[in-house]
């Protein structure tokens, strides 16, 4: 099975997940909430910026999957997510996002990016921010 996703952790609390270009299946895309969820096992704050550059749009009942998934784990992401940044040049994926967010609303700020380097950026200003705050 090719990823549809690769969820980095190495510079946590910072969270990369790339989406790899591969189309979405079932089994993928389990993967893929699989290790999204992993990322809050040690249930300390965290940023994500997810790289959809080459993302290809998921199929509508993994669109619904992934709201339902935010929607199972609200509390935790909302307890732990000091926010979300989505880069995505595509403007078809970013109606997809806007669908996405249509079924199920974020629980944490968010912003929709053109760039990965104003993703870090505002990632960074907000796991700052969330560091003066503790």
């Amino acid at each position: 099975m090719k990823p549809y996703a690769l969820v980095d952790s190495s510079r946590k609390p910072i969270i990369t997940v790339t989406f790899t270009g591969e189309k979405s299946t079932d089994e993928n895309f389990q993967q893929y909430l699989e290790d999204l969820e992993n990322c809050y096992d040690d249930r300390k704050a965290l940023a994500i910026i997810f790289d959809a550059s080459k993302a290809v749009i998921p199929k509508s009942s993994l669109q619904k999957k992934q709201a339902f998934w935010i929607s199972q784990h609200w509390k935790m992401i909302q307890t732990y997510c000091r926010g979300t940044a989505y880069v995505t040049p595509n403007m078809a994926i970013r109606a997809v996002l806007k669908m996405i967010f249509s079924f199920q609303n974020q629980p944490v700020p968010y912003k929709i990016f053109s760039n990965s380097e104003e993703a870090e950026s505002w990632i960074e200003e907000l796991i700052s921010k969330a560091k003066v705050a503790n």
